[in-house]
């Protein structure tokens, strides 16, 4: 055997373990982390698809919330856990894109973790309070540029995705709005809901009772489609402006490093169990459209979020703490 054959079959053999023990996996319970309290999408999409992976490997799936700074502490636990596939999180878009260029994080998004699968995207809704003399986009763009500085726009908080949504919608628009952040999207509805605030954009599921109900007025849906679930809604690109496309996103994460037979295997899993008519269904109870996706193409949209929303707090002079 020539040396070239010699090198090729110790690499062959080298990488023999690997595949197996990928084809085998898992062997032991996962520990799902989700970086949210319970309750939440973060934390309803783990469970959904956390049992359904369950039972598809024959393993128990541990769902471990790690919440705080918005999901950046839970990112980070898995950022720095074992890269051996047991230990992944369902994260978002706030932790994953938008965190890194708002604060001082501890982990890179491209070079600490491995992208496994886009999980869900969820549509944010431009609303606005029922006093707001204002029944679509171009009446709502012609009152704020009318008044410039009078109008405002509720937020969950500063840096999160609602707040960017409305900063873009504010250099799309090209007018001047004014942002009052709120700790939460609960208390920032309330307030919508008592006319002491004019608009925001949310996830839909969080204010489709009050659109239902009427209490809140619908402008525009940052989804590339309608809504099934608001099906009058126009998308924001019907109402004139293609570029203000806001959605909030899911996804599953490993640790940099994670062999990528084991990634693959992971992937497979999950594709798997987002299938399935039931998970489906109890995810669309929740207004989340399952996505599924490769890890390659996973990490590039995660790629160009980070881009996009770095850009916007760039070009709004949004005030960072890093």
């Amino acid at each position: 055997m020539t040396i070239c054959g010699r090198l090729l079959a110790a690499v062959l053999l080298l990488l023999t373990p690997i595949a197996a023990s990928a084809q085998e996996f898992p062997t032991k319970p996962i520990r799902l982390i989700v970086p949210f309290p319970p309750g939440g999408p973060n934390d309803i999409i783990a469970r959904v698809i956390g049992q359904k992976i369950s039972e598809l490997v024959k393993q128990p799936i541990i769902v471990d919330n790690r919440a705080g700074q918005g999901g950046v502490l839970g990112t980070d636990a898995v950022a720095k856990a074992a890269p051996d596939g047991y230990t992944v999180a369902i994260a978002s878009a706030g932790a994953l894109a938008i965190s890194p260029s708002m604060e001082k994080v501890a982990y890179d998004t491209l070079k600490d973790l491995a992208p496994v699968t886009l999980v869900a995207t969820v549509p944010e809704m431009l609303v606005v309070a029922t006093d707001v003399p204002a029944k679509n986009m171009s009446e709502l763009v012609a009152l704020a540029k009318a008044q410039p500085g009078k109008l405002n726009f509720a937020s969950s908080g500063p840096g999160s995705l609602p707040h960017l949504a409305c900063e873009l919608f504010k250099l799309t628009a090209k007018i001047d709005i004014v942002h009052v952040p709120y700790r939460g999207a609960a208390p920032a509805v309330n307030d919508l809901l008592g006319r002491q605030v004019q608009m925001t954009f949310l996830d839909l599921p969080v204010i489709l009772p009050q659109i239902k109900a009427g209490t809140l007025r619908p402008i525009a849906l940052g989804g590339r489609e309608r809504a099934p679930t608001a099906p009058d809604v126009p998308t924001t690109t019907e109402a004139g402006m293609p570029d203000l496309i806001i959605e909030n996103w899911y996804g599953m994460v490993a640790p940099a490093g994670t062999p990528p037979a084991i990634i693959t295997r992971l992937n497979m899993i999950a594709t798997e169990a987002m299938a399935d008519p039931a998970v489906k269904a109890k995810l669309a109870e929740q207004g989340l459209t399952l996505a599924g996706d490769t890890p390659e193409h996973f990490r590039d949209f995660i790629a160009a979020d980070i881009r996009k929303w770095a850009k916007v707090i760039e070009d709004a002079g949004v005030v960072t703490a890093k």
